[in-house]
């Protein structure tokens, strides 16, 4: 057994033994799943067997990926992880190509006799909403050969994304820099927030610069991998007949173009309250000029910004105890059965994410550097992870997979209750201005920062779209300008900023980041119900999380009152923004 502190990986396959027979399992029922080619949809048996056997392979698949992704993750440099994490990479590769038929032949079934099976036969009602969803795409579904090929450049397709994931996690060097002790320590990306953070100018400084210098020196391969994933996706786009790139992503979202716009609108049009937080923290730091290193620190905060790993658990599992006692003991479990590998490492994949897997239970992998704002990540994450224990509780694994529309709400409802919590209990005026600071701070990086990310990748997958070349320069001055477009006239935005797009490894999965934003004014307004309404409000939100994706993203969000379509809920999100400003300026 592992130490408390590191993932036990054993709960999926206790040895390599059972990782090969499950896999040599998996291979028989994709075998078994070819054998349904060509007759699909010939008779409802047909088509339940099929589908029988998919959710088999999928339940079997998802544990030989994630014990792959997980392995390889906790030492990118080792070559029996970076072996094995290939190995589950192709086996994807055949999975897809194996079951490639499965959408085109329901797709191009005959007029109504798919929706009959459906009606006749009971037993689809565990896939139905699968079947329906695929009968709803079907201008979108290419031709069996057609989907067999793509399926088949799968692999090829993610290679930008792998190759910007090894070049800046395993060989990237940052250099050393002086901290505010005098040591010379070396900056990596899990401790440069850290250091972001400092009280101390010249540190901040220091490593704002040697993150920003790497990143320029790499530019113009970084620029190449990036705009081939750009140009990747808008193919892919074209072929299946969407306008763009953007729609794809919203539709197969459950979200809509709606969403988007009205979010970048609403943004823009409450721009000029970031602006006014920008100016509060120039004031409060007393700084002539106050650059773009400034911005994390927070001038409030007395004491080093360090917290032990066991005292961070203490306040998620009493903030969250407010969501009952089913869920706190869920909670009890992830900390003491090794869901979570905390600890950084050398090689150890960067940031942090939870992976569910259907059937063990999820995981999560942190970089806990005793930060504070590490304790906001523990409860992000673990976010994520109850969503997975609900919705794989009470959905099929084909139902459970929920999309980052509803996920990203999870994970942040929990950091506004921790954030509540701690502001709530705090004692002590300075302090209590600490959390309300680190709470604006928050929701400015989630809600204003990831719009300005969406808005970077709407302007250049558009860009691409309208067949525009474009340079490392290019992307650099689109950068540029948002960030004055962002942060005001009051903000020195300096020259390095315009490399920090590069460094962004969500851009790899296209038009992910917005969701960050929709998630937190969503989050915003059920957090805020929790704590008026209590248990009646949670057990609504609880059924939500149950939903997986069994309903549209935006009709579950719906369930807890929110529409993402309007404009409302992120006026209401920036209204709460400023309402947290102001409580801020009568404590200084």
């Amino acid at each position: 057994m592992n130490s408390k502190y590191d993932w036990n990986l054993k709960e999926i396959f206790k040895d390599r033994e059972e990782f090969d027979k499950t896999k040599k399992e998996l291979e028989k029922d994709l075998e078994g799943i070819s054998t349904y080619q060509g007759k699909l949809c010939s008779t409802a048996d047909n088509l339940y067997n099929c589908y029988n056997l998919y959710e088999k392979a999928l339940e079997k698949y998802e544990k030989l990926y994630g014990y792959g992704m997980l392995f390889y993750n906790l030492d990118m440099s080792n070559q029996e992880g970076i072996k094995l994490y290939k190995e589950v990479e192709s086996l994807g590769t055949e999975f897809s190509t194996k079951t490639s038929f499965i959408t085109p032949e329901i797709t191009y079934s005959e007029n109504g006799l798919v929706e009959k099976y459906l009606s006749e036969d009971r037993r689809l009602d565990r896939y139905k909403r699968d079947i329906l969803d695929i009968l709803k795409e079907k201008e979108h579904i290419l031709s069996k050969e057609e989907e067999n090929l793509l399926a088949n450049y799968s692999e090829l397709f993610s290679a930008p994304e792998n190759t910007f994931d090894i070049l800046t996690n395993a060989e990237f060097k940052f250099g050393n820099l002086v901290n505010e002790y005098g040591e010379e320590v070396e900056l990596t990306e899990s401790n440069y927030t850290l250091y972001l953070k400092s009280q101390d100018e010249n540190v901040r400084k220091q490593a704002f610069n040697l993150m920003y210098e790497q990143y320029r020196k790499f530019v113009n391969t970084i620029t190449e991998l990036y705009l081939a994933n750009v140009k990747s996706s808008s193919v892919t786009a074209k072929l299946r007949k969407y306008k763009s790139s953007l729609e794809r992503a919203v539709l197969n979202d459950d979200a809509s173009l709606k969403v988007y716009d009205s979010l970048i609108e609403a943004i823009h049009d409450g721009l000029h309250i970031n602006h006014e937080f920008i100016d509060l923290k120039k004031k409060i730091l007393n700084k002539e000029e106050f650059h773009m290193y400034d911005l994390y620190v927070n001038p409030f905060e007395q004491e080093k910004d360090e917290i032990t790993y066991e005292d961070a658990r203490k306040e998620v599992e009493n903030a969250l105890s407010v969501m009952g006692e089913e869920y706190s003991n869920k909670l009890k479990e992830a900390f003491d059965n090794n869901w979570i590998d905390v600890f950084a490492k050398p090689n150890k994949k960067g940031g942090a994410y939870s992976m569910g897997i259907y059937s063990v239970h999820p995981y999560v992998l942190l970089n806990f550097v005793n930060s504070k704002r590490d304790v906001s990540t523990i409860a992000h994450e673990l976010g994520h992870s109850m969503h997975s224990y609900y919705s794989s509780s009470n959905q099929t694994i084909i139902d459970a997979d929920y999309t980052i529309m509803t996920a990203e709400v999870a994970s942040t409802v929990n950091e506004i209750l921790l954030s509540d919590y701690q502001i709530n209990n705090e004692k002590d005026k300075t302090k209590k201005a600490e959390l309300i600071y680190e709470l604006l701070e928050m929701i400015r990086a989630t809600l204003f920062r990831q719009s300005m990310f969406a808005e970077f990748e709407k302007i250049v997958h558009e860009k691409i779209e309208n067949n525009e070349t474009l340079s490392s320069e290019d992307l650099n001055e689109i950068y540029y300008q948002l960030n004055k477009d962002y942060f005001g006239n009051n903000m020195i935005v300096d020259e390095n900023i315009k490399y920090e797009w590069a460094r962004i490894p969500h851009f790899y999965t296209d038009f992910y980041v917005y969701k960050y934003a929709t998630g937190v004014s969503a989050a915003i307004s059920i957090a805020n119900k929790i704590l008026k309404q209590g248990e009646p409000f949670v057990k609504k939100y609880i059924e939500m999380l149950k939903q997986g994706c069994s309903k549209k993203s935006i009709d579950l969000l719906k369930m807890v009152d929110v529409d993402l379509e309007s404009k409302e809920v992120y006026n209401d999100a920036i209204n709460f923004y400023h309402e947290k400003m102001e409580e801020l300026k009568e404590l200084i």
